[in-house]
């Protein structure tokens, strides 16, 4: 199936997190999964906290990514998150972290449900990846 393919790469400020091809990626867009397949229209667009997939040679692999931004151009993406984790990488404490921080009082202010809703939002999709 070479040449159905696409190049994909994803990066966090502290190191490329992984770069390869595959038939296909699957990525958390703000509002909703986008799918990307060879030849697809150049878009950029914001990512939301999620999990990034990608097949190659039959096997699916997945990714924790926790927003960002992403490019498509030429059969290439590029994913720019704060933060990203491979599936293998995930840990019980990882998961136990996000859900402290889940749990924590945020105080009252405008920003405080948003930080919550968040913060729920990553640890419900770190034990989503690793169930």
């Amino acid at each position: 199936m070479a040449g159905a393919e696409v190049h994909f790469v994803v990066v966090t400020p502290e190191a490329q997190v992984a770069e390869g091809t595959a038939q296909s990626v699957v990525i958390p867009a703000h509002d909703g999964e986008l799918g990307i397949l060879r030849n697809r229209a150049p878009l950029m667009c914001e990512l939301g906290i999620g999990q990034m997939r990608y097949t190659a040679d039959g096997q699916t692999q997945r990714l924790f990514i926790d927003g960002g931004f992403a490019q498509v151009n030429r059969n290439d993406v590029t994913v720019l998150s704060a933060r990203a984790v491979p599936e293998s990488e995930i840990t019980p404490e990882m998961i136990a972290d996000a859900e402290k921080a889940a749990e924590k009082e945020a105080g009252s202010g405008p920003d405080a449900g948003e930080f919550r809703r968040k913060a729920r939002q990553r640890a419900n999709v770190l034990r989503r990846l690793k169930s």
